[in-house]
């Protein structure tokens, strides 16, 4: 795109709106929002300022960029600024939209060719010919993909600056989507450690593609049987005498193959532990345990989602899986939480976590 805007904030939208609500709406605008853009003129309060109020009631993780692609059709690229668990939402709403002659709608933003695209943030310029890369190896973690970024002319000074433009040139470069799935650690160096080789950045994109390939042919079809685990309970207090107790999948924290399910999902449900030192009453514990039920038999350990365990601790119980993949977990987990009885407080995340190092606190000790 020729000209690209985003917003970070919002107004309050006047009504609340779901995905049809959306795409009834945006044509009766469509003609008048288009001129908006191509004039590039007043996009922010003519169109963002109008466009993302009704987007963030959808959900409040939703974004907006746009511009145009060619002097006939403006894009809008709905995004979900790096938040894997919207992710599905977003290309669902995008799958959703209708045809609307001079429009495109994009989920997620998409890929910019390296060579062609550049930023500049506080006199600095970011492109393919001032930032290189190198790989992190580390032999306890060998399917972690650990990337350093390597900036010519950096300076303590401008620290801030330079890895700002320096991840945000690489995350329109790889787009969002790549960028979230294929790097599992990422920073920028002060320089270069010594016995590493600085490799140009327009390889980054084959050497993620090469080690996507390699992992995905390691562990095809790998699945694990729960049935037959055995599971732990641990008892424990804090500092002020409160219980804490887990119950663990101690067998699958000995499985070599974590890598082979590198998502994990953490479902969080509050609910009121006072008079009980935290702990949930009889009633709320069923619904709880109903609820974990629900999830297992909608996320079954053969086709990719495995319970891991839970914590439950001064009024918070914390549920863990791992997942093959994050949009099926995602959707499945969103509606089941809208299912819970309103006194509780759910939420979830997903995040990369190839050796689950989310859990070493359960780990036994060598």
């Amino acid at each position: 795109m020729n000209f690209l805007k985003k917003i970070f904030g919002s107004r309050k939208a006047e009504e609340v709106i779901d995905d049809e609500d959306f795409w009834v709406w945006f044509p009766r605008h469509a003609s008048a929002f288009f001129q908006v853009v191509k004039k590039s003129q007043q996009v922010d309060d003519d169109f963002l300022e109008k466009v993302m109020p009704r987007l963030q009631n959808i959900n409040t993780q939703f974004y907006c960029l746009t511009g145009m692609c060619d002097k006939d059709t403006a894009e809008l690229v709905i995004t979900a600024e790096g938040d894997i668990k919207s992710f599905v939402f977003v290309e669902e709403l995008v799958g959703r939209a209708p045809a609307i002659p001079g429009w495109k709608f994009t989920a997620l933003k998409p890929p910019t060719a390296m060579d062609s695209f550049s930023l500049n943030m506080d006199a600095y310029d970011f492109d393919n010919n001032n930032i290189q890369f190198f790989y992190n190896e580390d032999e306890d973690y060998p399917d972690e993909i650990n990337i350093s970024l390597l900036y010519t002319g950096y300076s303590e000074q401008d620290q801030k600056t330079i890895t700002q433009g320096c991840l945000l040139y690489l995350e329109n470069s790889l787009g969002e989507l790549n960028m979230a799935t294929q790097i599992d650690e990422l920073s920028v160096a002060t320089g270069l450690p010594e016995g590493k080789d600085a490799i140009p950045i327009a390889k980054l994109e084959g050497f993620l593609a090469w080690r996507e390939k390699e992992l995905i042919e390691k562990y095809e079809g790998t699945r694990h049987d729960t049935k037959n685990d055995d599971y732990s309970v641990m008892e424990a207090r804090d500092k002020d005498g409160l219980p804490v107790i887990a119950l663990i999948n101690r067998d699958l924290l000995q499985w070599e193959a974590k890598a082979s399910h590198p998502w994990m999902m953490v479902v969080e449900i509050n609910y009121d532990g006072s008079g009980r030192s935290g702990m949930p009453d009889s009633s709320i514990n069923t619904v709880m345990d109903r609820f974990e039920t629900s999830l297992e038999e909608q996320l079954p350990d053969s086709e990719g989602y495995l319970n891991l365990g839970r914590v439950t601790y001064n009024g918070k119980r914390t549920i863990y899986f791992a997942c093959k993949e994050f949009r099926r977990s995602s959707s499945v987990t969103a509606e089941a939480l809208r299912q819970l009885p309103e006194p509780l407080q759910v939420s979830y995340d997903i995040y990369k976590d190839k050796y689950w190092q989310s859990m070493n606190r359960f780990r036994a000790e060598d």
